[in-house]
């Protein structure tokens, strides 16, 4: 048996969950509201102030939805209640961020400065030069524009240089020796 498809969903005071045909789940909270189309084959029941998962057999592909299902449909009320937050810093001499309006406009020792627009539901901030926060209530939307802003400049093991997520850890390597 799955152990996170088996656990039930704490639904917090403040949130609404609909569950339409299909498995269209919607859910309302503080900060917004989401909307996903899960499996059909699950089964998601409401059950007072919990929703709960549950798969019709043990066939590999029902035991691997279970758990995504039931994790797709938390991540969806944590993002409407607390939201989820990437920190990405920019490091180089001459590398920085800046925002203006919804452009981030990121140098980062190319020719051109990089600009990307922000996505639909994805807010980013900038602190100081070198601190790019992207945050917003879909946690698949976050993670995916805080890649893509990381892709543009990955970090180099030589000289550290490049965006980075605030957690990551660089493995340096020695660089050249002479003779």
């Amino acid at each position: 048996m799955s152990r996170i498809g088996r656990m039930p969903i704490a639904v917090p005071a403040g949130v609404t969950v609909d569950i339409a045909e299909n498995n269209q789940v919607t859910v309302k909270g503080p900060k917004g509201e989401l909307t996903r189309k899960l499996a059909p084959e699950m089964k998601i029941e409401k059950d007072g102030e919990e929703i709960k998962v549950s798969r019709p057999n043990d066939l590999k592909k029902m035991r691997s939805l279970h758990g995504l299902t039931r994790t797709l449909i938390h991540n969806m009320i944590v993002g409407v209640t607390e939201g989820y937050q990437k920190k990405l810093e920019v490091n180089g001499v001459g590398y920085r961020a800046q925002k203006q309006g919804k452009k981030l406009t990121l140098s980062l020792g190319f020719s051109h400065p990089v600009e990307m627009e922000d996505p639909e539901g994805v807010e980013v901030t900038v602190d100081g030069q070198n601190l790019i926060i992207v945050s917003g209530i879909d946690k698949e939307k976050v993670g995916q524009y805080a890649a893509e802003i990381r892709e543009k400049r990955p970090p180099e093991p030589y000289k550290g240089k490049g965006i980075k997520y605030d957690y990551e850890v660089i493995r340096r390597k020695a660089g050249k020796t002479g003779k």
